[in-house]
């Protein structure tokens, strides 16, 4: 079952390193991230956090990953 978890794991850091940052250069060049003064809107700053959250995210996947291979 641990293989099965470490696989997982990495899969996961992967996935999440991979997909969501390529995101951002759409959601920053979408009409809706920026006010007519040029101020970031909630539009943007939500989906700069949720991206920040997925890479934390991943990160931690891939520590717990290496923890669970080495130890």
């Amino acid at each position: 079952m641990e293989p099965l978890l470490i696989v997982l794991l990495f899969v996961n850091a992967a996935f999440n390193a991979i997909v969501w940052p390529r995101f951002y250069p759409r959601i920053a060049q979408d009409p809706r991230a920026r006010d007519a003064a040029g101020k970031p809107t909630p539009f943007l700053i939500v989906h700069t956090v949720l991206i920040a959250i997925a890479l934390v995210l991943a990160l931690a996947s891939l520590i717990a990953a290496i923890a669970a291979l080495v130890s």
